[in-house]
Parts: structure tokens; C-alpha cells; sequence
């Protein structure tokens, strides 16, 4: 029988012992942040200024960023403020509130990017219906629905995780609270019904992948019908931007949770950790404003505006 002890803070994995390297990371991790930042906020403020965007096909990138902007404010402060007090503490209530608020993040985000392939799909291969199948009240049920699914899919893990008593140890192998590292630190084989809940959430995930990949695959054959190149890129043009954050949000992810665990902390485990956990919200603003046109155009007019503003 383990010995049980009562957990009242956790240790967080730093990036360095060193002083100018703490430093270091807070500056980077400071640049990271405020990119994020602007980058979602811009992409937020020019849908809702200008009305030619209030459609379908900037509603859910609107979301998106929304989820973004929450996803970095939730681990990015907390590691700028350990480096800076050289630190490595969390309490227990603030490792309960960042598994929960990271996991709503980041499942709603994924469950919004199956809706947008659903979107793209009946713009692309039904337009006639587009505007009746995929009308106001309809996306803001989708949209609903998707942060939903977040939240009871949130509540669901973290309460699993956290009714589990820990008695390994308190040191997290990670930079921020993380459901797969805090189940190591846990007692005996209790943790076999966490498990059992991310392999079904695993098969969710993989049912998701199958249905945007569908899609895209009827997407591409309805593009290649269309008789006009001009118009094929068009439609290619409102479709790479969702599958270009579609890949990189899956591949970051499933890169990091596939890979072998180990019972030692490595770089490999906080590489991971940045690259899935802060990576997509901060490309994600970058890919909708590069390969979209009317985003970028309105954009632009936005930081004019804001210039001219200020004189």
C-alpha cells in the first residue's frame, strides 16, 4: 500500500536553474504572449468592425480565436511570473483551474474545427443551400454546441484526474499542469478510469479526423469540377487557411501525446509541451490573415484607422 499524502501545491518543470536563462524564458515567453494576443484580437476586432465579415466563414474563426486567446492566458502568465520569482509552485486549486480551462480550450477548438470543415463542405459542394443550411441561427448553435462539448468534456477529465489521490510525488515533469503527467504522480492503479476516458477520447478525436478528412476529400472533387481555374483558386483559397490549422493543431497534438512517456523529466517533454500548447494559438491569426484576402484587406483598413486615430 502507498503511502498517501495530502497535496496542497505542485512543483512545475523550470527551463533552467540559471538566473539569465529564467530571464530568458520570461522575455521569450513575454514575445510569444503578446503576439498571440494581438494577432487573435486583430482578427476579433476587424470581423465585428466590419459587417461584410459577419458570415459563416469568419463567425467560427471569430471563436477560434476567442479559444486561442484563452488557451495562452492560461499557462503563458503563470510561467512568466515563476521565472520572474524564481519559482516552480502552483497550488492546488490554480492546477485544478489550469487542466480545466486548458482542456475546455482546447477540446471546443477542436470541436469547432470539425464544424468548420462542415461549414467549407456546404459552401463548396452544396452553395445553393449554403445560405439556408448554414444560416445565422444555425451557426450560433453549432457554435454553442462546440463550447459545450468543451465544458462537459473538461469537467469530466479534470474531475476524474483530481478525485484520484497522489502519493509519487508532487513534481510535474511539465511546464504547466497536464492531465498525462499529473496521472503518473498518482497512487496504485487508480488511474486505470482516467485512461479509459482519454482512450475514448482518443476515438472521439479519431471519428472527428475521419469526418474533416471526408469532407476535404469531396471538397477537392467538387473544386476540380469547377470549370473555371480562376474560381478553383478561389475556392482552394477559403479552404487552406481551416486545413492548414486543422494540420497544425493535430499534428502538434498527437505529437505530443503519442510519443513514449518517461518517468524523467527531458527538453523533449517541454518542446512538446510549447509546441502543442502555444504554437497553434499563435499561427493560427497569422494563417487566416496571409491567406485570406478580405481578412487581410479589412485588417489593414483597422491598423490605418487605428493610426490615424491617434493623431
Amino acid at each position: 500500500m502507498s503511502n498517501q499524502t495530502t497535496v496542497t501545491e505542485f512543483l512545475l518543470l523550470g527551463f533552467s536553474d540559471v538566473r539569465e536563462l529564467q530571464i530568458l524564458h520570461l522575455m521569450v515567453f513575454l514575445l510569444i504572449f503578446l503576439a498571440g494576443l494581438m494577432g487573435n484580437l486583430l482578427i476579433i476586432s476587424a470581423v465585428i468592425l466590419y459587417h461584410h465579415l459577419h458570415t459563416p466563414m469568419y463567425f467560427f474563426p471569430v471563436n477560434l480565436s476567442i479559444l486561442d486567446l484563452g488557451s495562452i492566458s492560461v499557462i503563458i502568465p503563470k510561467s512568466m511570473a515563476n521565472s520572474l520569482m524564481n519559482t516552480r509552485v502552483i497550488s492546488y486549486p490554480g492546477c485544478v483551474t489550469q487542466v480545466f480551462l486548458f482542456v475546455l480550450f482546447s477540446s471546443t477548438d477542436f470541436a469547432l474545427l470539425t464544424v468548420m470543415a462542415y461549414d467549407r463542405h456546404v459552401a463548396i459542394c452544396q452553395p445553393l443551400h449554403y445560405e439556408r443550411v448554414m444560416n445565422r441561427r444555425a451557426c450560433g448553435q453549432m457554435a454553442a454546441s462546440a463550447w459545450i462539448i468543451g465544458i462537459v468534456y473538461s469537467a469530466l477529465h479534470t474531475g476524474n484526474t483530481f478525485r484520484l489521490p497522489f502519493c509519487q510525488s508532487n513534481v510535474i515533469n511539465q511546464f504547466f499542469c497536464e492531465i498525462p503527467q499529473l496521472l503518473k504522480l498518482t497512487c496504485s492503479d487508480s488511474y486505470l478510469s482516467e485512461v479509459g476516458l482519454l482512450a475514448f477520447s482518443v476515438f472521439l478525436c479519431l471519428n472527428c479526423f475521419v469526418f474533416i478528412i471526408v469532407s476535404y476529400v469531396q471538397i477537392f472533387k467538387a473544386v476540380r469540377r469547377i470549370p473555371s481555374e480562376q474560381d478553383q483558386h478561389k475556392a482552394f483559397s477559403t479552404c487552406l487557411p481551416h486545413l492548414t490549422v486543422v494540420s497544425l493543431f493535430l499534428s502538434t497534438g498527437f505529437f505530443a501525446y503519442l510519443k513514449p512517456t518517461s518517468s524523467s523529466a527531458s527538453g523533449l517533454d517541454l518542446m512538446m509541451g510549447v509546441l502543442y500548447s502555444l504554437v497553434p494559438a499563435v499561427m493560427n491569426p497569422i494563417i487566416y490573415s496571409m491567406r485570406n484576402k478580405e481578412i487581410k484587406a479589412a485588417l489593414k483598413k483597422l491598423i490605418v484607422w487605428r493610426l490615424f486615430a491617434n493623431y
